[in-house]
């Protein structure tokens, strides 16, 4: 292909590492790539399982509007066109990567976690509200769609709650019964009601029987 003067990729593949007689580091990845000439291209290792993990490969900027697989650990970068994002770690996501997450990520409009680990050695519902407000709020101004249907309920708690989050354009919610009765107190809690204000689509397992006791948590749907 003598015409071609650039190249902008994004590969995306998991390996189960008991296969493996090394272990997948991102530092061997980026020799790698170095060796072939691709010196404008970095990795994501992102853990899925104890003996999974997830490797993306990438050109750099990154020109794609959807990435997967990114967990705790992601190089200091900002993704200027990506809107749609699926975050996966085997470890605990803290309030701390979900900060990075929306300076990284300024345009994201659709999020996907999957985490089954608490953020917290104790239920945050348990926390004195005093104890939120320690937290440095994160706002998502483009976000549109959130699922943490196969997430701990604790990655509700940290988009629900005011204190920690601030997400006025939320209009598709994906989720658990049980955690989102549990996150906002049976639909009471006054802290988690006003990122439920703009929802016109609730996505719930199960399905809701009766609707009237979460209408008025949700006046928009």
């Amino acid at each position: 292909m003598p015409q071609l003067h650039s190249f902008s990729f994004y590969i995306n593949t998991s390996i189960d590492t008991r296969d493996l007689s090394y272990n997948v580091s991102r530092e061997n990845i980026q020799q790698t790539l170095v060796n072939s000439g691709q010196q404008n291209a970095t990795s994501i290792i992102c853990n899925l399982t104890a003996y999974e993990v997830a490797c993306s490969i990438f050109s750099l900027p990154f020109a794609f509007d959807s990435l997967e697989d990114v967990g705790n650990i992601f190089p200091n970068i900002v993704f200027c066109y990506v809107t749609c994002l699926l975050v996966h770690d085997y470890d605990a996501f803290r309030h701390e990567f979900f900060v990075r997450i929306a300076q990284s990520f300024p345009l994201l409009k659709y999020l996907r976690i999957f985490n089954i680990e608490s953020q917290l050695p104790v239920d945050p519902l348990t926390l004195s509200s005093d104890h939120s407000q320690s937290y440095t709020m994160v706002e998502y101004l483009h976000l549109t769609s959130l699922d943490v249907e196969y997430s701990h309920k604790d990655y509700l708690e940290q988009f629900l709650n005011e204190t920690k989050a601030y997400v006025p354009y939320l209009n598709q919610l994906t989720v658990r019964y049980r955690h989102l009765k549990a996150v906002t107190n049976n639909f009471t809690r006054a802290e988690t009601r006003r990122n439920c204000a703009k929802v016109n689509q609730l996505i719930i397992n199960p399905p809701l029987d009766n609707s009237e006791e979460h209408s008025h948590y949700f006046p928009s749907l």
